[in-house]
């Protein structure tokens, strides 16, 4: 098998400082391999998006088998030495407290991928379980527009619909859904719609399919229903628009517990199947092999399983 690196646009770590960053070697394969890591979201504060950020930089360049990314190239100089790529991303914009020169701040710091809102409304705009949706906002614009200026990469994950067909207009620069499934294949009020994956495309974007069960199908975190997402994708904007990204949370119990203890950001919509199943990465590394088997092309295998997130970074990062 050719050797193709593999982008994981989104994982999740425990969100305290002594998060165990060696369960990131997971991602570990002769490819290579670069992943992004949430550091927050919209009930988190800015000191502890900040502290999280200083913490597990200082564990990541401590690892022997990591390394931390500031732009493409770090990601080839980490393949060639073994190690996997690590930078990180942001899932609301509520830690940057309204003051959009943090956006930069952040930046310096290693989040390469920004969210606007995370389910539900905030300064930016609407979130996807809003029952009115009213969009991007005034700020959410400036929002958009500075993250094209800093480099930062934006991002219509839990975002409504609205709002994600609002970034694909305002945006300059490509856009993404980090890890959103296709509204399509499963009706589900945190996916996306055609019109938005088109939107989103016509960007040069890409669409990352996440591999949390809810979002594939009835809690189904299997392989099978996660191609069938990739499929789906695949036919509606073409291969060169659709990435992978399991969103898979390394303390997936505690995960599950503060969905059924905050009903005002993870409603019915999120606990109706019981604890959430989520493709673990040793299933993500499958996925390369399930897209050859189906009769994918080479080169559409290239970009699915990472040069497509590659090609965004190439042209937003600084």
């Amino acid at each position: 098998m050719d050797q193709r690196l593999l982008w994981e646009q989104h994982c999740c770590l425990p969100l305290v400082p002594a998060a165990d960053i060696n369960e990131l070697t997971r991602y570990d394969r002769p490819g290579g391999a670069y992943v992004s890591v949430n550091v927050g979201f919209s009930p988190h504060s800015t000191e502890l998006v900040f502290e999280l950020l200083h913490t597990w930089r200082r564990g990541v360049t401590e690892h022997d088998k990591l390394t931390l990314v500031d732009g493409v190239a770090d990601i080839d100089a980490a393949t060639r030495a073994g190690q996997v790529g690590v930078a990180f991303d942001l899932e609301d914009s509520g830690p940057l407290g309204g003051r959009l020169e943090r956006v930069k701040e952040f930046y310096d710091l290693g989040v390469r991928t920004l969210l606007p809102t995370y389910n539900v409304r905030n300064a930016a705009g609407s979130g996807c379980t809003d029952a009115v949706d009213e969009g991007l906002t005034a700020y959410g614009r400036d929002l958009v527009r500075e993250m094209n200026a800093v480099g930062m990469v934006v991002d219509g994950s839990h975002c409504s619909i609205r709002t994600g067909l609002d970034l694909s207009a305002v945006t300059e620069r490509p856009m993404v859904y980090s890890h959103s499934c296709m509204r399509g294949v499963w009706e589900h009020e945190r996916n996306i719609t055609d019109d938005q994956a088109r939107a989103c495309a016509e960007t040069g974007g890409v669409v990352g399919i996440t591999g949390v069960g809810i979002f594939l199908g009835p809690n189904d975190a299997s392989l099978d229903a996660f191609v069938r997402h990739v499929d789906y994708a695949v036919e509606l904007i073409g291969p060169e628009h659709v990435g992978i990204s399991s969103d898979f949370s390394f303390d997936l119990d505690d995960l599950n517990r503060e969905m059924m203890a905050n009903p005002e950001l993870f409603p019915e919509i999120y606990t109706r199947w019981g604890p959430i199943t989520i493709m673990p990465p040793e299933d993500l590394l499958r996925v390369e092999q399930a897209l050859l088997d189906r009769g994918y092309p080479a080169h559409a295998v290239d970009g699915i399983l990472g040069g497509n997130f590659r090609r965004v970074a190439e042209q937003v990062w600084r």
